[in-house]
C-alpha cells in the first residue's frame, strides 16, 4: 500500500504518512487496529519513506551513447591537467532577481531564541538578471547584472570576460546550456572575431554538469534567502559585493572522475527503470 499512490486506495491525499496509512489499513479491514508508530517501524525496516518526494523531468534528449559521450567530454574538461594558457569557465544566468523592499525594516535575531523577523509585505521594484562565470580551477567568479537576458546582454558579458581575462590566456573554454541566447547569429559573429573563446554545450535538462549552478545555490542560500533590498541599484551593488567577497576566499568544487562515475551510474539506473 505504501508503494501505491493514495488515489488508487480511494484516499484524496497527495502522499502517505504513517497516520494515514494506519487509518487506511484499519478501514480496509486488513488489521483490526494498528498504531502509526508500528507503521513507522515497518516502513523503516523496508527503507520506505512515502511522505517524501523529489522532482524529476523526462529528458528531451535520450540517455544514449551520444548523451554519455557529451557528459564525459565535460567531465574530462573539468578534471584534466589544464595548461597555463587555458581557462574553463562555467557560464549561466540567474534570472528575475527581485529587490522586494519590505514595508517595514527587517529585524535581526535577539536573545531568547528570537529569529530574524522579515515583514511579509513587500513592494515590487523590477528585476535583474545576473550573468555569471565560474572558473573551475580557481573558483573565481565573474559577474555582471543586466535588465534583460538577450544576445545583446550575453555578448556584453563575453566582452567583460574578454577584458578581465589576461591576453596570455589564449583559450577560454565556455561551458553553458544550449539556449538560443548562447548560440544565436550575433553570438556566432562575435565568436568568429574572438577565436580564443570555445563553447561547450551541456545536454538538455542536465544543469548539474554546469558548475556555476553549484555556485548559484550558494548565492541563493547566503544572499537571497531573505530578499530585502531598497532598489534595483541596491540589489546590484550587493550582488557584486557578494562576488567580491567570494573571490577573496574563492575555492573550486571538487569534481573527480570517480564521483561523476557514480552519478552517471545512477543516471543509467534511472533510465533503465
Amino acid at each position: 500500500m505504501a508503494c501505491e499512490r493514495p488515489d488508487l486506495a480511494g484516499c484524496s491525499l497527495s502522499q502517505w504518512d504513517c497516520t494515514e496509512l494506519a487509518r487506511q489499513l484499519v478501514e480496509s479491514g486488513l488489521v483490526a487496529s494498528i498504531s502509526h508508530e508500528t507503521v513507522r517501524r515497518i516502513l523503516s525496516e523496508h527503507e520506505l519513506r512515502p511522505w517524501r518526494h523529489h522532482m524529476w523531468i523526462s529528458p528531451r534528449q535520450p540517455r544514449d551513447a551520444e548523451f554519455y559521450a557529451c557528459v564525459q567530454s565535460l567531465v574530462d574538461l573539468y578534471t584534466c591537467a589544464l595548461p597555463e594558457n587555458e581557462r574553463v569557465l562555467c557560464v549561466d544566468e540567474k534570472t528575475s532577481l527581485q529587490p522586494r523592499p519590505r514595508l517595514r525594516p527587517t529585524l535581526p535575531a535577539r536573545p531568547g531564541n528570537l529569529p530574524n523577523r522579515v515583514e511579509h509585505e513587500y513592494r515590487r521594484a523590477g528585476a535583474l538578471n545576473l550573468f555569471a562565470a565560474f572558473d573551475t580551477r580557481s573558483g573565481r567568479v565573474y559577474g555582471q547584472c543586466y535588465g534583460r537576458k538577450r544576445q545583446t546582454e550575453f555578448i556584453a558579458f563575453l566582452e567583460h570576460l574578454d577584458h578581465e581575462i589576461p591576453a596570455a590566456v589564449t583559450t577560454i573554454h565556455i561551458v553553458c546550456d544550449n539556449v538560443s541566447t548562447h548560440h544565436g547569429k550575433r553570438v556566432q559573429a562575435w565568436l568568429a572575431e574572438h577565436p580564443r573563446f570555445r563553447f561547450h554545450f551541456t545536454p538538455p535538462y542536465c544543469s548539474w554538469t554546469n558548475q556555476v549552478e553549484q555556485w548559484f545555490s550558494i548565492l541563493q542560500r547566503k544572499r537571497f534567502r531573505v530578499a530585502d533590498f531598497h532598489s534595483l541599484e541596491d540589489l546590484q551593488t550587493k550582488i557584486l559585493a557578494f562576488i567580491t567577497e567570494w573571490n577573496q576566499h574563492a575555492h573550486p568544487f571538487n569534481w573527480t572522475s570517480g564521483s561523476v562515475a557514480k552519478v552517471m551510474a545512477a543516471v543509467r539506473s534511472d533510465a533503465a527503470a
